[in-house]
């Protein structure tokens, strides 16, 4: 099941809107046992992991183990179900990580195996599953995706500076891990003050993986994301979204489109802003499962007050700002992480750089 889960990893942010799943066919007598199958949910969600990893096996399924990371589904969409491939292919056991919420399997996958004669074990390394599924699961339970939130503060506690003063943090080592989580999200969101004060690309660079960009959402109640902005200027080239409300100027949505942005129009709060809520109600119903949220402290913040944060990472840099500037850790966010509603489970240090990762409470 470790490989199982490890194999579902490589995917993350590239199967939506269907989960990652990892599967592992495992054929031989107790103490002989030999890996003859793997397989993982295909880009665009489409094969799904087991078929992939029964066609490997081949004839060496019949009698073996599958191991999977997500309870196999049971009902018709573009393609059969994965329980009539199981069945099929004369498996003996099915080892599973964590049933699927999903109302059209939640279940059912596993009833029917039984039914089918074929042995079911599940729960197996639940915990673990959860976090790698975690998107999917809110997606079918409160429809929405998975928000991880990444802020970078000085020693003493800052994200930003002097208005209009550039303030670098982190180094290369902690940048590239930046990236990396970027490659494993299906969308990166940021509201319209990181947009404008930093002018981010907002794009995968590291080697070898720079076609792993996910979709770009910028949160902007009065579409002031100007033309002459990083994000526009690729707009063509990757996918970009802005989320505005129903009041902003209507000349400047038809600007946007024109360079190649798409523009979604929503009801908003009562500030005025764009409803988060709402926001991601409408991403999940895109098919959008994880999101990694690098708006700064104003969107986090925001984003904890409306109980809305799933994972946050805080990177600490070495050196102070010495002065005063903006907070990385507003209110809200600091309530969320000081009353047990996210707790730390990892801590890694990624050169001069130490990054402290809070998820959660279950």
């Amino acid at each position: 099941m470790h490989l199982a889960l490890a194999l579902g990893r490589r995917n993350l942010g590239r199967s939506w809107p269907n989960p990652s799943v990892g599967a592992v066919v495992v054929a031989g007598e107790p103490g002989r046992e030999r890996i003859v199958g793997q397989g993982v949910t295909a880009p665009g969600g489409r094969p799904h992991a087991e078929p992939l990893a029964l066609a490997m096996a081949g004839d060496a399924a019949r009698g073996a183990t599958l191991y999977v990371t997500l309870e196999p589904c049971s009902h018709h969409g573009r393609t059969p179900p994965c329980t009539e491939a199981i069945v099929a292919s004369g498996l003996a056991r099915v080892v599973s990580a964590i049933e699927d919420p999903d109302p059209r399997v939640a279940g059912r996958g596993h009833d029917l195996l039984r039914a089918a004669g074929i042995a079911v074990t599940a729960e197996v390394l639940r915990a673990e599953a959860r976090r790698d599924h975690l998107g999917h699961i809110l997606r079918a339970t409160e429809r929405r995706p998975m928000v991880a939130l990444k802020l970078a503060r000085t020693r003493d506690g800052f994200a930003a500076g002097a208005p209009k003063q550039r303030l670098r943090i982190t180094g290369p080592i902690a940048d590239g891990a930046v990236h990396l989580w970027r490659a494993h999200a299906d969308a990166i969101m940021v509201g319209i003050g990181t947009a404008r004060a930093d002018d981010p690309s907002l794009t995968v660079r590291l080697p070898g993986l720079s076609d792993r960009s996910p979709l770009r959402v910028i949160l902007d109640s009065q579409l002031r994301l100007t033309p002459a902005s990083a994000l526009v200027r690729a707009a063509r080239d990757v996918p970009t979204l802005v989320i505005t409300t129903r009041a902003a100027p209507t000349h400047a949505k038809r600007t946007l489109t024109t360079f190649g942005a798409e523009v979604l129009c929503m009801a908003a709060d009562a500030a005025g802003r764009v409803d988060l809520r709402a926001a991601l109600t409408a991403l999940a119903e895109r098919g959008i499962t994880r999101i990694c949220s690098e708006g700064g402290p104003y969107l986090a913040n925001a984003l904890a007050a409306a109980d809305l944060v799933d994972v946050c990472t805080l990177i600490t840099g070495p050196e102070p700002l010495g002065g005063d500037g903006l907070p990385a850790v507003g209110p809200a966010l600091a309530r969320a992480l000081g009353d047990g509603r996210l707790r730390a489970v990892e801590t890694l240090d990624l050169g001069p750089d130490r990054a402290v990762t809070y998820e959660r409470s279950l």
